[in-house]
């Protein structure tokens, strides 16, 4: 499989991924969807990388307990969204963290631009409500808005943790983090959700989907592909979570949403073009890691969905 079909293999598996969790929702709440999502998917990791924590120092728990605690906040806040507003225009809003946090790093004003049209983009959306034509729900909105702040906070808290931790050891510990911080809050929906008939069936597809299989696709194509090139194919993300909440959810979009979502991915992808340039004068690396500098998320897990 070619390195094109991997990222967008990977998209689409955690949008899809996404969708099928909405369907928990009814049973669990979104709480308790997160937590049988991150819970079902640190015990998967943690049973495949079977990380060597007896070794660790200070620093590297540090690490990823930050990073779990980010985790755990970036997917609840993303799920509680979900319940308010459609796929497609929750992670859209969404990805003005990392927008935001590579204008914030770079300090450069052509970053600024791309996050004020990110912003544009967003402000249609706004106009165009959802897909039915209704109003845009607001505390939706705002969960998406701590969905994407908590997904700059993870980015990095990746970066660190990537930095004193080797393989997926630290990825399957901050995730298991992540789900332990959300138990007090999502013990009770859980417990309901795989008590219902096909309950644990959905939560173990949520979790494959969301989790395992975007993981595996993602470390694929990044040892094939530069991350710049990566990032800007991630851009697609919203399209497809777009096309996720039509297909699956049956949420429809607007010729107006479908421009907010368009003038959103140009900005992500016209920011990690913008990153890709500043890299190539400056002689570094195609491949080169540049922590909170690109707008792609750090590659430890991926972000909400």
């Amino acid at each position: 499989m070619g390195p094109l079909l991997l990222v967008i293999g990977s998209c689409t598996s955690l949008q899809f991924g996404a969708a099928l969790a909405v369907h928990l929702f009814a049973l669990g709440g979104s709480t308790g969807t997160t937590l049988l999502r991150l819970g079902l998917a640190a015990l998967l990791l943690l049973l495949v990388f079977r990380p060597r924590v007896r070794r660790w120092t200070g620093p590297q728990w540090r690490a990823a307990v930050l990073l779990g605690l980010s985790l755990g906040a970036m997917n609840g806040c993303f799920y509680a969204a979900l319940s308010r507003i459609d796929l497609g225009t929750a992670v859209t809003v969404e990805f003005l963290g990392p927008l935001t946090l590579a204008a914030v790093t770079s300090r450069r004003v052509r970053d600024l631009l791309w996050v004020a049209l990110a912003l544009v983009g967003v402000a249609v959306l706004g106009l165009a409500g959802e897909g039915g034509g209704g109003s845009l729900d607001v505390l939706g909105v705002v969960f998406a808005l701590l969905a994407g702040a908590c997904w700059a906070a993870y980015i990095v808290a990746g970066a660190r943790l990537g930095r004193v931790t080797e393989g997926h050891g630290g990825l399957a510990v901050a995730t298991a983090v992540g789900a332990l911080v959300l138990v007090p809050f999502g013990a009770a929906g859980a417990l309901h959700a795989v008590s219902a008939p096909h309950g644990l069936l959905l939560a173990l597809g949520t979790a494959v989907l969301a989790s395992v299989v975007p993981y595996s696709l993602e470390l694929a194509a990044l040892r094939r592909l530069p991350q710049r090139t990566f990032g800007v194919l991630l851009s697609l993300e919203p399209v497809i979570a777009s096309l996720a909440g039509w297909a699956l959810l049956g949420q429809g979009m607007t010729v107006l949403g479908g421009a907010g979502v368009v003038l959103v991915v140009a900005a992500s992808a016209g920011a990690t073009w913008t990153a890709a340039q500043v890299r190539a004068r400056d002689g570094a690396p195609a491949g080169a890691r540049t922590d909170g500098d690109d707008v792609p998320r750090v590659h430890l897990p991926t972000s909400a969905g």
